[in-house]
This record gives C-alpha cells, structure tokens and sequence, in this order.
C-alpha cells in the first residue's frame, strides 16, 4: 500500500512554483509563501526526501532541435515479446514516454521523429511485437503541465511567477 504522503498550502504553493520554474531563486520563494529562504529550503528538502519533488528537468523545444514529428503510438503488445519489447523500447532515443495502459493496445509512446520517414521505420519495427496505430500530433495547445491546476490558488502562483 502507497502511503499518503500530507502537504500544506505552503508546501503546494512552493511545488506549484517550481513546477511554473523550476530555477526559480529561493529567496524569491520564500518572499511568495511569506517564509525564510532556510524555511523553504528545509520544505524542498523535506519534499524531495519524501519523493514529491522527483526531479528537476528542462523543457526543451523539440522543433528547435528539427524534431517536427511528433505521435503517440498504440501497441497491441504480444504477451510473449514482452520482455523483447522492454528491451527494445529502453534503447529507443525517439521514445519520449512509454506507458503500459487499459485497451485494446496495451502500451502507448509519445515519439519525436525528424520526418515521417523515420516514424515510419520506427513504427515498422515496432510490428514485429504486434499491432500498432498511430496519430500524428498537428499541435498542443496545451503544454504539459504537471499537476497545477490541483492546487488551489493556480491564478495565484500563475501571476507571481510570472512577475
């Protein structure tokens, strides 16, 4: 059983400020949830011991690096290549996000590819464990954005992180 991890409003605050920057200077935290730069610092720390704060990641734009092809690709995975399937994906740069789900396909990738061509060598290797449908993303209008807009106060943090 997962344990329930408990967060205050400052706590959420902070990750909802982070999650808008993750660079955001401490002192600049500590003057948004009304605390010392040591008090913050302390909460992060707790935060990231206790496995709320995973990471800290850059968002990159992949079109800038000519990766212009962006898709989910569905898998209808053969049960017997699995193991072959884990093996492969894991080696697989263009793989951006790879998800076991509930369906008729039993896993689905996010890919980034420079061209169709490319995508469609990829998605021809990926037949040989099992069917596969794919969509093309013409756009995002929504960017990921982890989990903001659970918190209470989100027009808050959007305006104080932008000023």
């Amino acid at each position: 059983m997962v344990n329930k991890i408990k967060i205050d409003k400052i706590d959420q605050k902070i990750l909802a400020l982070l999650q808008t920057n993750a660079r955001t200077p401490l002192k600049h935290l500590a003057s948004k949830v009304f605390l010392s730069s040591p008090a913050v610092s302390s909460r992060i720390e707790r935060l990231e011991k206790r496995g709320v704060i995973s990471g800290y990641h850059a968002a990159i734009n992949s079109s800038a690096l000519d990766y212009h092809i962006k898709a989910f690709v569905n898998l209808a995975l053969n049960p017997k290549e699995k193991e072959a399937f884990f093996a492969y994906i894991e080696d697989c740069p263009n793989v951006t996000e790879c998800h076991c789900i509930t369906g008729h396909c039993s896993m689905l990738m996010k890919v980034l590819f420079k061209t169709t061509d490319d995508l469609d060598i990829f998605v021809n290797h990926l037949q040989k464990f099992g069917e596969t449908e794919t969509q093309i993303i013409f756009s995002t209008p929504i960017e990921p954005r982890g989990i903001l807009s659970m918190y209470a106060g989100v027009d808050d943090v959007k305006k104080s992180a932008i000023s």
